[in-house]
């Protein structure tokens, strides 16, 4: 490096210290002493403070020497910030220092140029009063005048005397601070003191006044066991005589029970006998005779017959064919698109519909009452057209109240009832017709068909309704 000033090359204070021994005037002993000075280290470690700026002031001076003139341990630092320098190869940059006199008499030339009063007090062997402690052993360390160790020793003390004063306070404030944290708490264990002493002082009092309760309940306690005891004797004895009562009472009552219930089966079988007989019996005629009218009005028209019987045996032979009369439909099969429309066209046709049956094989995805209203609207348009009979039954176990029906509507809608399926109402209504009757029940429902074609009734599958009715 070079100086500002004269532009020649400035030498470091350990250069000038052992040019200074060779000075005219200069003692061989003083040159010797300066030698000495500025070739040996400090005698103690220097203080933290100190040794943080002198390895700060270091690692500012690398990033401007050259190549050729860094330290070749210090090389790989030297492109590096000023402040990572430092964090980073600070040991190394103080190790240099300590053991590079060249390094350091560079160092020390910029600390000159940078406090160049400091530097002149410090070589007259003046240390400035008002100066930083810590800036002046860092620069008496780098330039190592006479009396350097002295210097820093001196800053050492103080830096020394003010952490020692420095702690000294911190441990006054610790110890004030735990004083009044200690009389807080004695203050505190003092009122907590006083607190359970009058907590105990109460549950005392309250102990003592639940003994004597408890006393008092437990003399209670005792006659109302005693008297318990006499009167689960008592008790005891009672039911003894009563049980015989209650059982001997209860047995009577149980068999008048069933004569009643037997009594009243029997009435009321034979009611319902008398009134489904006759009313069975007059429907069953009244139909018969419409169906034999109609047939054989028909038959007569077709076939172009007198109007009256020949001979006796004709009337038993008819009376025969018509007893035995075949189920209407049966040269179709089951599952003929023309089925339903074979079966409307007949005379006196009744056609009987399972209602849940056919509803959830086609929209099983609406409400009950939705598929009820979307069937019977359907069955009325078909019974409009075809002027057929028709009766469409449901299941009455989720209907609370069955709805009225106008008396214009040409579809006959039943329920069943709660104690009844739709298909014993189906089954009961087709034994209720006459024999010789055209009657067809629609359902897919195995068990029905089985049942109506053992009375002599056409099945049609709710497929082909639906199909028909076109939905």
């Amino acid at each position: 490096m070079t100086s500002e000033a004269g532009g020649r090359p400035r030498r470091g204070g350990a250069e000038e210290s052992a040019a200074a021994a060779k000075r005219p005037g200069g003692g061989e002993g003083d040159g010797a002493e300066s030698a000495e000075s500025a070739v040996e280290g400090p005698e103690r470690p220097l203080p933290e403070a100190v040794r943080a700026r002198v390895v700060e002031y270091g690692s500012e001076v690398l990033g401007g020497m050259r190549l050729s003139d860094l330290p070749p341990v210090l090389r790989r630092v030297a492109k590096f910030e000023p402040r990572r320098r430092a964090r980073l190869a600070g040991p190394q940059i103080a190790a240099q220092l300590e053991a590079d006199a060249g390094f350091r008499g560079q160092v020390a030339e910029r600390v000159e140029q940078v406090w160049p009063e400091l530097v002149g007090e410090l070589r007259r062997g003046v240390v400035p009063p008002a100066a930083d402690p810590v800036a002046v052993a860092a620069a008496a360390y780098l330039l190592r005048p006479e009396g350097w160790r002295a210097v820093v020793d001196r800053v050492r003390e103080e830096l020394d005397r003010q952490e020692t004063a420095k702690e000294v306070d911190d441990a006054a404030g610790t110890i004030a601070d735990l004083r009044r944290r200690l009389e807080e708490a004695k203050s505190g264990q003092r009122e907590e003191l006083a607190r359970l002493r009058s907590e105990l002082k109460d549950q005392r009092s309250t102990i003592a006044d639940l003994r004597r309760r408890l006393h008092t309940e437990r003399e209670r306690a005792k006659e109302a066991m005693n008297e318990a005891e006499q009167a689960i004797a008592e008790a005891a004895d009672r039911s003894a005589t009563t049980t015989g009562q209650v059982n001997a009472v209860e047995a009577e009552n149980r068999r008048l029970r069933n004569r009643l219930a037997a009594a009243e089966a029997q009435v009321e079988n034979a009611r319902r006998a008398a009134r489904a007989g006759r009313s069975a019996d007059e429907a069953r005629l009244r139909v018969l005779l419409d169906v034999l009218l109609e047939a054989s009005h028909g038959l007569r028209r077709e076939l172009a017959l007198p109007s009256s019987i020949e001979s006796p045996a004709d009337l038993v032979a008819e009376q025969h064919s018509a007893g035995a009369a075949s189920v209407p439909g049966q040269g179709l099969p089951d599952d003929d698109p023309g089925l339903v429309d074979e079966l409307l066209s007949l005379p006196r046709m009744h056609v009987l519909v399972d209602g849940y049956n056919v509803t959830k094989t086609g929209y099983g995805t609406l409400p009950l009452a939705d598929q009820r209203s979307r069937l019977l609207s359907s069955l009325e348009g078909l019974a409009s057209r075809a002027k057929t009979e028709i009766t469409c039954v449901f299941d009455g176990a989720d209907v609370s109240t069955p709805p009225v029906l106008s008396a214009t509507r040409r579809v006959r809608l039943l329920f069943s009832e709660p104690d009844e399926t739709a298909d014993e109402l189906i089954i009961r209504l087709v034994r209720a017709e006459p024999r010789g009757r055209p009657l067809a029940v629609v359902t897919s429902d195995q068990e029905i068909v089985a049942a109506v074609r053992r009375e002599g009734a056409r099945t049609v599958a709710s497929s082909l309704l639906l199909r028909r009715l076109g939905g």
